[in-house]
């Protein structure tokens, strides 16, 4: 057994209430046993419980629950801060282009590797990834996550038009390569598999039921896409599907909006599309950096409120232009302040961890600190440089320190990244 000191902060349960529920530990001590949480409280009371466990000394820095980054795609992870596109253009001119590479196999390896290096470097220790339509990418994915016992939803994309004819599937095949990746993945270890149609644009109706019907046959895989992200975007989808009653609907005639369905986005929705989005259990993956630098609109999160909607934070790497939650709320804060609603930071450290896991239907396994969930976590230290050290007091609030380091932060606060029990990143000297 290991005990680890530090100052601890999580959620335990769902919530809306930010200040009331979030539990805090100045002095804390966290129990870890192999690859699960048993406890967690005050040091000297966890300490006395466990005479015999090993302690791992962290005074002044800070354990929480390994982040959940919501909506990313890792073969963009070479595209990363291109200059100059809004959504249509930067797939045509960087997205396309990068994912054509990924056909091979060695490649696909590499980008993973390099892809999740950053994710824990970053404190990230789930992500729901977006893959390339070839099979290849998904199993590079699967197989390097899985190699460090990484939670990971992935699924292989699928289009079959308006791509170039590289990238395209089609109907049959989508299916038949989903359903045997599913059939390889999901719930093997710590994978999960996500149905992935890039957006409504790049799939024909066709192929669209083909992944509905498998929605239906495996219903506990996830589903991730595109929704609402460009005007532009939602003009082309009104008229490649003129008899839809709005582009949330063009999924919803195919089963694909159910709990469990993630849509990146969801900037310029309707007040049905709010509705019927809050009624399905669906989530929606905001994701600001993204949103900013393609200028695609400002999320709005009291629509969201207002219709029970589930949001999780989202990095939407490459358009996303940091890999870093910390600093993905500290967009989401400056979109939410141009619309005069500040989000808290409370509120955005719930987003990326416990109201992520309860949105993915995951909260028994990650998202918190609670005994029994798997031993994600990561040790923050957050007076990192001489800046931090001025501005972060020793005896401060939690909610001022992660505001603080979600504008003056990135990934050197991150000092250790555990892994289902094991230290998977440790930051150098």
């Amino acid at each position: 057994m290991q005990l680890f000191r530090a100052s601890i902060a999580h959620f335990p349960k769902q919530t809306t209430q930010f200040d009331n529920d979030i539990a805090i530990f100045k002095d804390g001590g966290l129990l870890v046993n192999d690859n699960e949480i048993k406890d967690i409280g005050e040091f000297h009371v966890i300490a006395e419980r466990y005479p015999a466990a090993t302690v791992s000394d962290f005074s002044g820095k800070w354990i929480l629950p390994g982040l959940i980054d919501s909506h990313l795609h890792y073969p963009q992870t070479q595209s990363i801060a291109h200059y100059g596109e809004q959504l249509l253009s930067w797939l045509e001119n960087y997205t396309f282009p990068t994912e054509m590479q990924f056909e091979n196999s060695a490649h696909a390896t590499t980008i993973a590797n390099v892809f999740l290096n950053q994710l824990l470097r970053n404190g990230t220790t789930t992500g729901f990834v977006f893959t390339t339509v070839h099979k290849e990418s998904c199993h590079a994915l699967f197989s390097a996550a899985s190699d460090i016992d990484m939670a990971i939803v992935a699924g292989k994309v699928c289009m079959d038009r308006n791509c170039p004819r590289e990238l395209r599937d089609n109907a049959e095949t989508a299916q038949a390569d989903s359903a045997q990746l599913i059939e390889t993945w999901h719930n093997k270890g710590r994978s999960r598999y996500a149905l992935t149609p890039r957006f409504a644009p790049t799939s024909t109706e066709a192929q669209l039921a083909a992944l509905g019907e498998l929605a239906e046959q495996y219903s506990d895989v996830f589903i991730q896409t595109h929704l609402s992200e460009n005007l532009d975007e939602i003009a082309w989808v009104k008229s490649l599907f003129p008899q839809a009653d709005g582009y949330l609907d063009v999924y919803d005639k195919y089963n694909l909006v159910r709990e469990r369905s993630v849509f990146g986005h969801g900037i310029h929705l309707t007040p049905t599309e709010w509705a019927r989005l809050g009624e399905s259990g669906a989530t929606i993956a905001f994701c600001p950096t993204s949103n900013l630098f393609l200028g695609s609109g400002l999320f709005d999160m009291t629509a969201a409120r207002a219709n029970n909607v589930h949001v999780a934070m989202a990095t939407d790497v490459g358009a996303g232009t940091t890999f870093n939650m910390f600093k993905t709320y500290g967009d989401a804060y400056k979109v939410s302040q141009l619309r005069n609603e500040p989000i808290s930071p409370l509120e955005g450290f719930y987003l990326m961890t416990q109201g992520a896991a309860v949105a993915h239907a995951l909260d028994h396994e990650i998202g918190n600190l609670n005994p029994g969930s798997t031993a994600d976590f990561i040790v923050v230290e957050p007076r990192f440089d001489e800046l931090t050290r001025l501005r972060i007091k020793e005896d401060v609030e939690f909610d001022d320190v992660f505001f603080a380091l979600s504008i003056l932060g990135d990934d050197r606060a991150i000092d250790q990244t555990w892994i289902n029990g094991t230290c998977r990143y440790k930051k150098e000297d």
